[in-house]
């Protein structure tokens, strides 16, 4: 592995050193990474360096799935939290938390909320699910509570509810999945409401980029700026790392917390990739006492960047998520990635709403189905739409058109947590 691409070397000896803690405690603790050390021969004295971790085993979604009470490293009587992974690419997992991994959380979202310009004096309003064993909920509250801000509970959706809470308690920030925000502007337009003169003067977006690889806007951040002079950060997490990369002002990626977390770009052979080379994002995690992580692949794409960052940080930064390996689409010769497709949904004016399905063909081959909620459903604005995708994709996809009561059945199913956009129905 390439000390110079991979990782900052400023940061080299914290990780190295926690790096050789967590081999200690896996073998001793684990029953999973201690079989695997077992069958691959590992002898963990050698590794000595961050490069040497190229001679470790790779961990799986499929291991974590399959395995997962084999991953955890204390008595049960320990655990005081239960996450669960959303289920996006597979069956939930579920992340077994103690006392002092819930102190971690706090610490890494208090970071987190710092390197997005928080700060004590502000107050937050959480418009997403605090429930459900959700852990991003647990992170941003128990994060917030030890910057000593304000936290306005709200939870997601209801755009009249969320306004009528910013006119009387008048947070600062908030903190939602951005194409909700999108929601928060239309209800504004339609009721009057001067977006610009409300207390709220920046979001932390969750869940769906906000930037292209080259830290522009995409069309989703450019519709919400252009309507509302808001300052957005972006930000990357999973349940399973229990750490976020989040932007600074800069908007020039997330920023790693590498007292936290070691993290890989891999190729399709476990290689690590070169900066600006699309890899897997592949993370070790750091101080984690229920249920650690060594070199487990998450399954996101996306680039990294290691030169300092103009705010001065020097840790390593991550693009937004070009995509996930397993929603890959190969539809009629063409390779297709889903948020490419919602970048362009977001961009054609006759689309309101949308989710994209994939299924399988009658030959195993990969079909595409938009379920669209269209502004105008006419001949007129159906030809628009079918040419500005054949234009853009040159490939023609299904098109569907529903109601808004179908689209809010199909992005908020039983037990959701966050509103779905993609469906994968392949065999």
């Amino acid at each position: 592995m390439n000390q110079g691409t991979a990782f900052p070397t400023t940061d080299n000896f914290v990780q190295i050193k926690k790096l050789k803690e967590l081999l200690a405690y896996l073998n001793e603790k684990s029953p999973f990474y201690r079989q695997l050390f077992d069958d691959n021969q590992v002898d963990i004295t050698k590794i000595q360096s961050l490069e040497d971790l190229a001679a470790l085993p790779i961990t799986t979604k499929e291991d974590l799935q399959q395995r997962n009470d084999g991953f955890l490293c204390v008595s049960r009587d320990e655990v005081i939290e239960y996450a669960s992974t959303s289920g996006t690419l597979g069956s939930p997992v579920t992340i077994a938390l103690t006392n002092n991994d819930l102190n971690r959380l706090a610490v890494n979202e208090y970071n987190s909320f710092l390197c997005a310009d928080g700060s004590s004096s502000d107050i937050y309003q959480l418009m997403l699910t605090l429930d459900r064993q959700f852990m991003a909920g647990i992170a941003y509250y128990s994060g917030l509570r030890k910057m000593g801000a304000g936290i306005i509970r709200l939870g997601p959706g209801v755009p009249s509810l969320q306004w009528e809470t910013i006119q009387r308690l008048k947070p600062t920030a908030i903190v939602a999945v951005p194409s909700f925000l999108l929601k928060l502007i239309q209800y504004a337009h339609d009721h009057h409401i001067d977006l610009n003169q409300s207390s709220v003067k920046k979001a932390i977006c969750i869940g769906e980029n906000i930037r292209n690889t080259d830290f522009s806007y995409n069309i989703l951040g450019k519709k919400i700026t252009d309507a509302w002079d808001i300052k957005l950060y972006s930000t990357y997490a999973s349940t399973e790392m229990q750490t976020a990369f989040t932007e600074c002002s800069e908007g020039n990626g997330g920023h790693l917390q590498p007292d936290l977390l070691i993290v890989e770009l891999l190729d399709d052979n476990n290689q690590p990739v070169e900066p600006y080379v699309p890899g897997e994002v592949t993370i070790t995690t750091l101080g984690v006492e229920g249920m650690p992580l060594l070199r487990y692949k998450t399954g996101d794409i996306c680039m990294f960047y290691n030169e300092p960052c103009p705010c001065g940080r020097t840790s390593l930064r991550l693009s937004p998520i070009i995509g996930r390996k397993k929603q890959m689409i190969k539809f009629k010769g063409t390779t297709l990635y889903p948020p490419a497709l919602f970048d362009l949904l977001n961009e054609i004016e006759e689309v309101l709403d949308y989710v994209v399905e994939v299924y399988s063909n009658e030959v195993g081959l990969d079909e595409v189905l938009l379920h669209l909620l269209a502004a105008d459903q006419t001949e007129a604005s159906d030809r628009k739409i079918r040419a500005n995708l054949q234009a853009r994709l040159r490939v023609s996809p299904g098109i569907h058109y529903i109601s808004v009561s179908q689209i809010q059945k199909m992005q908020f199913p039983e037990a959701s947590r966050k509103p779905v956009k993609f469906i994968d129905n392949r065999v």
